[in-house]
């Protein structure tokens, strides 16, 4: 299949290289044109515009940072979804708001939600697991990409739930990180040093967590979940629950640390950066 990919940062990238290594024909668009090096070098065609990466796509496919640039560059009268031909799919695999993936699903028929649960690495390995919420029809159509991409599928009756899904999943690990930050300066405070916290708290923590156990001892992050995004995904995820009426005070606590650790000029570190809004 021929597959537009529009927003080449780690992610979209990843996906990129997978999908190429699957025989599938990859065209690439950037806001940022410098972004699509790695993708082009590994094979991929770059576009100049949105227009032209998705002329003769099977498949249209977005990996953004947040809800306001999915909706600018996939809604509106010279949006993405309004240069797709009926017989295009439009897959979106950015972590954005329930909200906004069921008014992706209802501008478009042939729509697919594809959150993805595991970092670029994963993706590249085929490792990663993809939460697909929409049409069966539309999942069958898409057989050949998603087993070129490997790894493991889950499936949601909507766009709604698969959003829904990836928040859930993200909120826990983000808690998880910041909940371990705080561990390390109550062991600190108490007296305990790095050894003995890594022997006391190594086997006791999950497989996402125990990724950045050293970067939150203090060694450098190689993570790859941006703090700035780690915020707006737990935000996202109150969101929901805020809408029905539940306030969830750990979890705006740990939006609150990764707010904070932004705000000091770690944004763009991995979410391991979050040691800064703790004593250490």
């Amino acid at each position: 299949m021929k597959i537009a990919i529009i927003g080449t940062g780690r992610m979209g990238t990843g996906l990129a290289k997978r999908l190429m290594a699957g025989g599938h024909q990859v065209v690439v668009w950037n806001r940022s044109a410098a972004r699509t090096a790695e993708a082009v070098s590994a094979g991929a065609s770059a576009a100049t515009s949105v227009a032209e990466a998705v002329y003769g796509a099977d498949v249209a496919m977005t990996s953004l940072s947040n809800d306001a640039a999915v909706r600018e560059v996939a809604l509106g009268p010279s949006g993405l979804l309004a240069r797709l031909g009926r017989g295009v799919t439009y897959v979106e695999t950015s972590t954005i708001s329930p909200g906004l993936s069921a008014e992706l699903a209802q501008a478009r028929a042939s729509h697919l939600a594809l959150p993805v649960l595991g970092g670029p690495a994963s993706v590249e390995s085929g490792q990663a697991t993809y939460l697909a919420g929409g049409d069966p029809g539309t999942i069958d159509h898409l057989g050949p990409v998603l087993d070129s991409l490997g790894g493991t599928l889950r499936t949601f009756p909507t766009a709604r739930l698969a959003s829904v899904a990836k928040l859930v999943v993200n909120q826990l690990m983000l808690c998880g990180i910041a909940a371990l930050a705080e561990s390390f300066t109550t062991g600190r405070d108490g007296g305990l040093d790095d050894d003995q916290l890594r022997e006391l708290l190594g086997g006791a923590v999950s497989s996402s967590v125990r990724n950045r156990f050293e970067a939150l001892l203090g060694a450098p992050a190689a993570g790859w979940w941006a703090t700035a995004l780690g915020a707006k995904d737990v935000g996202l995820a109150l969101d929901v629950a805020r809408s029905a009426g539940h306030e969830l005070p750990l979890s705006s606590a740990a939006r609150d640390a990764y707010l904070k650790a932004a705000a000091m000029g770690h944004a763009d570190e991995d979410v391991a950066a979050v040691r800064y809004a703790y004593p250490h």
